[in-house]
């Protein structure tokens, strides 16, 4: 057997970048992390119980495949309420195993060899690696120049005949930024005359800081071509528990039901007891860890600037991603730099596409104490690079 019999698309596959450099950071015990975005608050404590009693009462057993009727009509009715968006449980919801599965059924579901899906990057690095194991090509949005919002002008450049899809992850990983309504609608003048998907990735939607979360999918004549994740991960800081929303229409979410089914079955019965608990009694949960969020947000954007470096205003999720260009270093360099002279891990830019040149991202889920330990360190190495602009 060689190495050659082995997919060649799964063969061109690289670890993420963000892990690459995680794992990397291992080898400094000493090091303040500001990788991952993992919350650090525990999951709500009445989540934990509800799930506790659903292995107590034996519901371990198989679910429907697309989630339990109670838990697809409680994540309708939290859709509706939160964002006016409108999908009947019983055709247009899937319980999926987290976000990240959400995405491979709406990829493998849709694409085919040949097409192409734009993305706005710098972005999340699992898009790309989804896309290609389905044949189809990923077709970059550079929107470094916009200050990383998508905008008509790269929808006129970019859509061929062969897009399939335009992919809208807002609010964006890495970057933090948030697609207002007037960029919406911008948007959708566009996009509505167009035949092809749109795919929103909604996962940081109850991380936004000015006002509340506004979809494509509500806009007229979006509904029928857009496909929205959502998520447990973030909002209720659930990220073990791999729970998952995907909302379509039906005539889309009659095809996914059988991608997923041949997948995974079902997403566990027991993270689903915990994500009915989240729904239904949880609603207000994300708003204690948003307003600590928002807190760090403005120390860390604060700091970044008062040191001197460039940085966009993130307006959701929980990153930042300054521009580091100045220090005349690659975004790569940077980071091991970084990493090896004040044991500060952040993420080199470049994980999230060659347009993440120039910038790195640095993650605030992390207690107030890291992250003033942080800054310090990163005080103290820009400082060295860029000495004129310190202090």
């Amino acid at each position: 057997m060689r190495e050659e019999q082995i997919n060649s698309e799964v063969r061109r596959l690289q670890i993420s970048g963000i892990r690459q450099f995680f794992n990397q950071v291992q080898a400094y015990p000493d090091a303040v992390q500001l990788t991952l975005g993992q919350p650090d608050f525990p999951t709500p404590e009445h989540i934990k119980q509800a799930a506790k009693s659903a292995v107590d009462q034996n519901k371990t057993t198989y679910t429907a495949n697309a989630g339990t009727m109670e838990l697809r009509s409680a994540a309708a009715a939290w859709l509706a309420e939160k964002y006016d968006l409108h999908y009947a449980s019983d055709t247009e919801v899937i319980v999926t195993v987290g976000a990240s599965q959400a995405l491979d059924v709406t990829m493998r579901t849709i694409l085919e060899p040949g097409d192409e899906v734009i993305i706005p990057a710098p972005v999340y690095p699992a898009y790309e690696p989804l896309v290609r194991q389905c044949g189809a090509e990923v077709v970059y949005a550079d929107t470094r120049a916009t200050s990383f919002m998508l905008t008509p002008d790269h929808l006129n450049e970019l859509i061929t005949d062969k897009t399939k899809a335009v992919m809208l992850p807002y609010p964006s990983n890495p970057t933090g930024r948030v697609m207002k309504r007037e960029e919406m609608e911008a948007l959708h003048r566009i996009l509505k005359e167009k035949e092809l998907f749109v795919i929103c990735d909604e996962i940081y939607s109850e991380l936004r800081y000015d006002g509340t979360h506004e979809s494509i999918a509500s806009l007229p004549e979006m509904k029928e071509k857009t496909i929205v994740i959502n998520g447990l991960s973030k909002s209720h800081s659930m990220t073990g528990w791999r729970i998952g929303f995907l909302f379509a229409p039906a005539w889309i979410a009659s095809h996914m039901i059988k991608v997923h089914q041949y997948n995974v079955s079902c997403a566990s019965s027991v993270s689903q007891a915990a994500a009915l608990e989240a729904l239904t009694k949880g609603s207000g949960d994300p708003e204690a860890m948003r307003k600590e969020y928002a807190q760090r947000r403005r120390f860390v954007v604060d700091s970044l600037r008062d040191i001197g470096v460039p940085v966009v205003e993130p307006e959701g999720a929980f990153y930042v991603f300054p521009d580091i260009s100045s220090s005349g270093l690659s975004s790569e360099a940077f980071a091991v730099q970084l990493l090896d002279q004040e044991e500060l891990a952040v993420v080199p830019g470049t994980a999230f596409s060659n347009f993440g040149e120039g910038g790195v991202r640095l993650s605030y889920a992390y207690s107030m104490r890291e992250l003033e330990e942080a800054i310090e360190r990163f005080r103290r190495f820009w400082s060295r690079c860029v000495p004129q602009r310190s202090g």
